[in-house]
């Protein structure tokens, strides 16, 4: 959806801030000085589109940050052929992300489109004061009003619109996050991505085309159509799914938007190594999945030792893979024999990953490299692939191990015509597929060799009797 600014006027708001002078306790760190209001420079808050994150702050000095949203109300996709009537901040769902330091002052700019049917505002988590704003910003449509706050606490904090009835504003695509990084800033890290988790009452089930209604019933009863990331099936898969590289170290700043589901945020392959309990600094490690509550966040960072195709779920699994809470972290680089490999090894593949896992034990050191004298891949032994067993670990868990699928939810294996069809086939298994059933995640970390195993082994079990997928006809409609 097009992005549209607020460009109202910019407040000069005399307000003089207290000085607070510094403190330590035995308990915590020195209290924040704040800086006169009118000494502090004056910049335009640059914000982050999801699943792109606004900039670190690059500054150590307080700032007053002027932020400018406006509230619209757009007709967008939900998933494929399936739309719905978003009410935005700033024409994206979610909102954009704010990104600013403690001890800034934020002058915050609420702009409610012309062509609105109803009145928006902001309440914002981070914010200490009466409604966290939302008093203070109920627009009308055409309207415009600012308020202004301290950003005194450090953390992850979600922002939504309060106006009554609040559920249903939030629920139509109403909220975002802002960051309050510390005054000495968040740690350096190669990759940092925006991700928010939130629900959608249709009339429609998942899947039912067309220009879908909010359904007041099922929200009441908790019984969402869809449960996504970056509001739309699909926003964070295939050519949306965001990159790495091995080596690095991601930051995922996840937030909940709700408004009623509590999110088991996991990403399938990957140990988170630090989590920012509920947004806050307080600091775990070592953690597989963590709890985002509805109106919620949290920041997770984790380094890259393999390369593949890493997905990010909602653990309440059926959300996962029957109501669209699906998106993929696509990592490149070279493969890391010692920690993970697909398939056999020989006996000197055996030898030297000895070797490399006794060099590669993870210290506390994040900034260690993967071992120089890895195995690589075309050293290995051929081995044939076997495509009952990349059936079992790749398909089995949806289509079920006997081919029967899920009725209503995955398709039977028995007679399909697209597992009969080469092009057809080979595209679905590389790219995914989307349909009334649900949605079948990309597998292009396959090899194009288990790719032809999976697909013939189909061919000939279930009834089916089809020919022999090869690897050559998969490579080459791999760039196809």
């Amino acid at each position: 959806m097009k992005r549209q600014f607020a460009t109202g006027l910019i407040l000069a708001l005399g307000i003089v801030g207290c000085k607070v002078q510094p403190t330590t306790t035995a308990s915590g760190p020195k209290e924040l000085v704040l800086v006169d209001i009118e000494k502090l420079p004056i910049e335009k808050a640059m914000l982050g589109f999801a699943p792109k994150v606004a900039p670190p702050v690059a500054r150590d000095h307080q700032a007053r940050v002027v932020v400018e949203l406006e509230a619209t109300e757009r007709i967008g996709r939900l998933a494929d052929g399936v739309e719905y009537l978003f009410w935005t901040f700033g024409d994206t769902v979610p909102g954009p992300m704010i990104r600013v330091r403690q001890g800034d002052y934020v002058e915050l700019h609420m702009k409610n489109h012309e062509d609105s049917k109803l009145p928006h505002n902001i309440d914002l988590h981070a914010v200490k004061g009466p409604g966290g704003g939302a008093e203070a910003t109920l627009v009308a449509p055409g309207e415009h009003k600012s308020f202004s706050f301290r950003a005194l606490k450090p953390g992850v904090y979600v922002y939504h619109c309060a106006t009554p009835p609040v559920g249903m504003h939030v629920a139509n695509g109403m909220y975002g996050l802002i960051v309050v990084e510390p005054e000495e800033g968040l740690a350096a890290v190669d990759r940092e991505y925006y991700v928010m988790q939130s629900e959608f009452y249709t009339k429609g089930n998942f899947g039912e085309p067309g220009l879908q209604e909010f359904s007041a019933d099922r929200a009441m009863a908790e019984d969402p159509g869809y449960v996504v990331f970056n509001g739309a099936v699909g926003a964070l898969t295939g050519d949306n799914a965001m990159k790495a590289n091995v080596g690095e170290r991601v930051r995922l700043f996840v937030g909940n938007g709700g408004p009623n589901l509590v999110s088991s945020f996991h990403v399938i392959g990957e140990v988170f190594e630090t989590v920012y309990h509920e947004g806050g600094l307080t600091k775990n490690h070592n953690v597989q999945t963590t709890l985002i509550p509805a109106g919620g966040a949290t920041m997770v960072e984790f380094s890259l030792k393999v390369p593949g195709d890493y997905l990010l779920v909602d653990h309440s699994l059926f959300r996962a893979f029957n109501k669209g809470a699906l998106g993929m972290l696509k990592v490149e680089g070279k493969e890391n024999l010692a920690l993970f490999r697909h398939g056999a090894h020989d006996k000197r593949g055996v030898e030297e990953a000895a070797v490399q896992t006794a060099d590669s034990h993870e210290g506390h050191d994040e900034t260690e490299k993967a071992p120089v004298n890895a195995v690589k891949p075309d050293e290995s032994a051929a081995v044939e692939v076997d495509g009952g067993k990349v059936y079992a670990r790749t398909c089995a868990s949806c289509h079920m191990p006997d081919g029967t699928g899920l009725k209503g939810t995955f398709p039977a294996l028995t007679g399909s015509k697209v597992a009969m069809d080469d092009k057809q086939a080979v595209q679905t298994v590389l790219r995914g597929r989307r349909g009334n059933y649900g949605f079948m995640p990309p597998h292009g970390h396959l090899s194009d060799e288990e790719v032809a195993a999976v697909l013939t082994h189909i061919r000939k079990s279930f009834g089916n009797e089809g020919e022999p997928v090869k690897a050559e006809d998969v490579k080459a409609l791999r760039g196809s």
